[in-house]
This record gives C-alpha cells, sequence and structure tokens, in this order.
C-alpha cells in the first residue's frame, strides 16, 4: 500500500491539478479556494498526526485530517454537479477523497478503541 504521507501529497497535487483544468467562472471560483484548502490540508494535517507526542494527541490531529477530508469531498462533489463535461477528472477524486475518509476513520476508531474512549 501507497505510504499515506506520499498519497495525501499526490491528492493535494492531483487537486491542484484539475483545478487548472477547470473553467474559470463565478462557481468554480468560490469553490477553488475552498478545495485547494481542505485538499492540502488533509496532508498538512496528516503529516502532523504523524509527530503526535501521544495517542491522545494523535487523535485529535487525525480528527481535523478526517474533518478536512471529508470537506474536500463534498466540495469535489459540487464539483461534479457544476462541471458535468469534466466528471471523468473529478470521480476519480471523489474515489480517493471516499478511500482516504474511510482509512482516516478506521484509524481514528483503533485509536479510540486503544484509549478506550467513544
Amino acid at each position: 500500500m501507497q505510504d499515506l504521507k506520499q498519497r495525501t501529497f499526490d491528492f493535494a497535487v492531483n487537486i491542484g491539478n484539475l483545478v487548472l483544468e477547470l473553467p474559470y467562472n463565478v462557481v468554480n471560483k468560490q469553490y477553488f479556494n475552498q478545495l485547494i484548502r481542505s485538499s492540502s490540508s488533509v496532508g498538512a494535517n496528516y503529516r502532523a498526526a504523524r509527530r503526535a507526542k501521544s495517542d491522545a494527541d494523535f487523535l485529535n490531529k487525525l480528527k481535523i485530517v478526517e474533518e478536512e477530508c471529508d470537506e474536500s469531498l463534498y466540495f469535489l462533489e459540487l464539483f461534479s454537479v457544476f462541471n458535468k463535461k469534466h466528471f471523468t477528472k473529478i470521480e476519480p477524486l471523489i474515489s480517493e477523497a471516499t478511500e482516504l475518509l474511510k482509512i482516516f476513520v478506521s484509524s481514528i476508531n483503533t485509536t479510540r478503541d486503544r484509549l478506550g474512549k467513544k
């Protein structure tokens, strides 16, 4: 399995490339900044989580990763509605965001179980 550090970096790069390909219009303009911020935050916060000082710190940082990944997924879904002719470029990123989100939720649940938290 590809290292998550590299995978989250690639996710942000692929989002950036998508944004460069989509038409610049009033709707996309508003969503571009949000998607770029949230997708790059996935990797940045995952890197921070890897440097966590404790399981509790790791859990808190990973929850931020989960939120940013879910936000990225939301904006990708919006882009797919407003950019139907570019769906073949957007769909793989929706799949990747969904897969990453599942991985992070699983890690959160595993860490919670280890810490005895709900």
